[in-house]
């Protein structure tokens, strides 16, 4: 079985570590920049952008992949995977009028509308800022706002949170392409991913991410530092009725799309609020999270080379995706001076790391040295009976780094989720 994995992030190094399980499954890659885990996996490179359809196209076809997975978003947005299927090549991953739910997020919205679909905040869509701007000086509340188009997780400025009101307003005029404006959700953030072959939808563990830079839930706003997840595949401050109610919205996205005429197949991404009043949407991504993925992959017994089959065939069954009864803690380290400025060509060293997963990203490889680039750099993934025994190992590990690198040590740590666990307490 040959399956042809495009993108080179820490996300697409642990889709191909799982995928690597089978033995009897043939790697190939393309990724604009060199990734050394996956390159270590795959039979051969495509080393290109991963929007460059032509080319991607015509080294399928050289290598003769017969299925191709799509970690990112970008590739979606430039139809990769139309470009891919008319040349015979099936995809995990929805096509460019599909895929709208992420890449679109006025299209999104308005789906949710028009089909009465649940957990659809209040919102207005601008296309002209000077309206935009107004409105946000009318507003009684504070508001979420949000360009329309891709951002790779960092678009996003919350009014009471990260800027008052009239920096909201000088924000929404530099969003000419469109603005997005919602209510501002209070509560607790949770990621549901779930494998989806058009008609079935199988959920994975619930797992938090934190966006945030730095320790304590402060700084920018970033792609993402680290995430953990529970052994019962639950989250502390989410209920039997939040959960179901979470996979009943996603569930209704799909039959959504599926009656625009485009059936969602591939891995569809629900991040949620859980607020005072249940779950609200704060967006749909058509592909795994990073680091998201991490967690639940390293979770995952099932050969994810079958389950790609059966995505594709559209005979998806709840028993081919089984995960281990046991909590994960992913902590990324992160160049020096990263989001805003990011130092590259530092020195980074990796120690021992025992009882962990090592997931490579954003990091170069020169005569057996290794150095920062400008995203994230690498992620370790900690496994054990309980969060406090992932988290040690998860810890230790980044650590051991040494260099020009940083990660967040609260990630995954107890006193953290009590926090979590004691707001959601307090807004119920």
């Amino acid at each position: 079985m040959k399956i042809l994995v495009v993108g080179g992030g820490g996300r697409e190094h642990s889709i191909a570590c799982a995928l690597a399980r089978n033995p009897r499954t043939e790697i190939f890659s393309v990724m604009a920049k060199r990734n050394i885990g996956i390159a270590l996996l795959s039979k051969k490179i495509l080393s290109a952008k991963e929007t460059d359809t032509a080319k991607i196209v015509g080294f399928a076809k050289e290598t003769g992949t017969e299925y191709a997975f799509i970690g990112p978003e970008a590739p979606l947005e430039a139809g990769i995977v139309d470009a891919l299927e008319a040349a015979g090549v099936a995809c995990i991953g929805p096509t460019r009028a599909a895929a709208r739910l992420e890449t679109d997020k006025a299209f999104c919205r308005e789906l949710m509308e028009r089909q009465g679909i649940e957990g659809c905040p209040k919102y207005r869509v601008f296309y002209n800022t000077e309206e935009a701007g107004a409105f946000i000086r009318e507003s009684e509340g504070d508001l979420a706002i949000k360009p329309i188009g891709l951002t790779g997780g960092k678009g996003v400025r919350i009014m009471g949170e990260q800027i008052d009101r009239e920096g909201a307003i000088a924000y929404a005029r530099t969003l000419g392409a469109g603005v997005v404006l919602e209510e501002r959700l209070i509560g607790e953030e949770f990621t549901l991913q779930a494998f989806v072959d058009g008609n079935h939808l199988i959920p994975m563990p619930l797992v938090q991410d934190h966006k945030r830079a730095f320790e304590g839930d402060t700084g920018p706003n970033t792609g993402g530092m680290g995430s953990y997840s529970m052994p019962d595949h639950r989250l502390p401050f989410v209920t039997d009725g939040e959960y179901q109610k979470a996979i009943g919205i996603m569930r209704s996205i799909v039959a959504a799309i599926e009656r625009t005429g485009q059936p969602y197949k591939g891995i569809l991404y629900g991040q949620f609020m859980n607020t005072a009043k249940g779950p609200k949407v704060i967006e749909f991504n058509a592909r795994f999270g990073d680091p998201e993925a991490m967690n639940v992959l390293s979770l995952l017994t099932s050969d994810l080379s079958e389950i790609v089959q059966r995505i594709v065939e559209g005979t998806l069954r709840i028993t081919d995706a089984v995960f281990e009864q046991r909590a994960t803690v992913c902590k990324y380290l992160v160049p020096e001076g990263y989001p805003d400025s990011p130092r590259t060509g530092l020195p980074v060293s990796i120690g021992d790391h025992p009882d962990t997963l090592l997931y490579y990203a954003n990091i170069e490889e020169k005569n057996g040295s290794l150095s920062t680039l400008s995203s994230r750099t690498l992620a370790f993934v900690g496994k054990g009976e309980s969060l406090e025994v992932a988290e040690r190992a998860a810890e230790r590990a980044a650590s051991s780094v040494w260099g020009g690198v940083r990660h967040r040590r609260d990630i995954g740590t107890r006193t953290l989720l009590d926090k979590r666990i004691a707001h959601m307490k307090e807004l119920r």
